[in-house]
């Protein structure tokens, strides 16, 4: 008998401590955070400025844009973001539909709507576009949230070329 209360009393300890080590779910905590940065990331959208843009982004990320090659790590990601904010008409909003964080909260993502309005490099005119983003973000040591692939797809149809004749 004393054998048997040894081993429930092991197994109930032993449940406590493998509960007490589960990791606390932080998804509600995180899914704000998300939010809370993207909000503030439109702001900086809206300031121009590409040192404070970049901050958004992991080392190691991929910026793809419609039109575009895909931009992968920090320096080609700041060229791309000073080329395009050196564009006075410049503006780009977007806003979240869906926040994900995976359960185990090292990894989110991010899916909605952008419009972005600013000035053809090639023909000098005015674009409007807009269309849907998704950005998938990583946590890091210090808690931050950083994206990791951040894509953007038109929702402008682009003009049929003229049927040449022959």
């Amino acid at each position: 008998m004393k054998r048997f209360a040894a081993l429930c009393s092991t197994v109930a300890i032993l449940w406590m401590v493998i509960a007490c080590n589960q990791p606390a779910d932080t998804r509600d905590a995180d899914v704000k955070a998300i939010k809370d940065l993207e909000t503030q990331w439109n702001k900086d959208w809206a300031g121009k400025d590409p040192a404070k843009l970049m901050t958004y982004y992991a080392d190691d990320a991929i910026l793809i844009a419609p039109g575009g090659p895909p931009d992968a790590g920090t320096e080609q990601i700041r060229k791309g973001l000073e080329q395009m904010v050196s564009d006075p008409t410049l503006s780009l909003k977007f806003q979240a539909s869906k926040v994900e964080v995976a359960k185990s909260g090292d990894i989110a993502y991010t899916e909605g709507a952008y419009t972005l309005d600013l000035t053809d490099p090639g023909s000098q005119q005015m674009i409007h576009d807009h269309g849907n983003y998704a950005t998938t973000y990583r946590k890091q040591p210090d808690g931050s949230w950083k994206a990791v692939v951040d894509i953007a797809s038109t929702g402008v149809v682009p003009m049929a070329m003229p049927a040449q004749k022959k």
